[in-house]
């Protein structure tokens, strides 16, 4: 779907903080002359909902284009779905990988436009959640554009595949540490899909297994357990069938040198290369996402501010919970755009 060559304004609500980024990445600076370092961060699946980019794509030329590459790329017009639904079809794991990576790129387009070029913000590091990996490629230089969409959404088709042979699901626990959840996985068989922070870790495995689970962590002392609305348990050996539809799509890519390093999900650590990033690709698609640790990464290497871009507020407020002192930003919208860039 065509949106109009409009543009539209907004005026930030009162419950927006007026919080501008600091133009500090001029062309002569670098991390090391004393600007602070700045993450990018990209959320995952999860996060969506109609509407999301709607208005950006309406108000931004350049955030426009990156739903008409995409659309381009798969063939189909997945920006009508983003922007008017039905929610039932976006949610399915095919079409919500794209829609996301879409919209998380589309909002970095739409900042990256605004300012003047010689203020733009250049990070040392990127990291994404799970999907948001491949939108932080993106952002890096790494993946282009409509190659990183036909890569997720071969991936997602896959992963619904994957759900119909081994059929899962996955849960959420909290308060909880991680030697605790995985004793208890280890008696019942189920993995560790997400460590999020040090008390939030996510598990996928049989339902049968899970509902087990779940029963030891809360009589072992969880505060909360919340079976999580998705379609098959990611990140764990059931979606080893996965495994071979995703690697034709992912030999057949065209993978770069990142301008950054982006933090790879399995490991926490810094990839650079073409052949890291597709070991890591691989490996994220059956092991866990090592988010909280990912986070203490980019503590060690200096970040002072990180920003968010696409839906939500997930993975901003995880870090502020990791790492209280970054300072944080969200672009997901105009009005949060117009708060940020001013």
């Amino acid at each position: 779907m065509r949106q109009p060559h409009t543009r539209v304004t907004a005026t930030p609500h009162a419950d927006v903080k007026p919080e501008r980024m600091d133009y500090v990445n001029d062309k002569n600076s670098t991390p090391g002359d004393g600007t602070p370092k700045i993450a990018f961060l990209f959320p995952g699946q999860g996060t969506q909902q109609v509407s999301m980019g709607r208005d950006l794509a309406a108000a931004s030329p350049a955030a426009r284009r990156v739903f008409e590459e995409v659309d381009d790329a798969l063939g189909l017009h997945l920006s009508r779905l983003v922007f008017e639904g039905p929610e039932q079809n976006l949610r399915l794991t095919s079409n919500a990988q794209p829609a996301i990576l879409a919209t998380s790129v589309a909002a970095l387009r739409a900042l990256e436009e605004t300012v003047p070029p010689h203020s733009r913000l250049k990070p040392s590091a990127l990291a994404g959640h799970s999907l948001g990996e491949f939108t932080a490629l993106v952002a890096a230089g790494a993946l282009k554009l409509g190659d990183a969409a036909r890569l997720v959404r071969a991936r997602g088709e896959a992963m619904q595949h994957a759900s119909g042979i081994r059929p899962g699901g996955m849960a959420a626990i909290l308060g909880l540490d991680e030697l605790t959840v995985e004793e208890v996985c280890q008696e019942t068989g189920v993995q560790i899909a997400n460590i999020n922070a040090s008390d939030q870790i996510v598990i996928a495995g049989d339902r049968l297994a899970l509902a087990r689970t779940l029963d030891l962590l809360t009589a072992r002392g969880a505060t909360r357990t919340i079976t999580l609305p998705v379609s098959g348990a990611f990140h764990s050996r059931l979606m080893g069938p996965a495994l071979g539809e995703f690697l034709s799509a992912l030999d057949a890519a065209d993978i770069r040198t990142p301008s950054a390093p982006v933090i790879a999900n399995v490991s926490a650590r810094p990839i650079s290369t073409p052949q890291e990033i597709r070991d890591a690709l691989r490996k994220q698609l059956v092991g866990c996402v090592q988010w909280h640790q990912s986070m203490l990464c980019l503590q060690k290497m200096g970040i002072a501010q990180a920003y968010e871009f696409g839906p939500g507020r997930v993975l901003t407020n995880l870090l502020k919970r990791i790492v209280p002192d970054v300072r944080t930003f969200n672009i997901s919208d105009v009005q949060t755009l117009q708060a940020t860039a001013g």
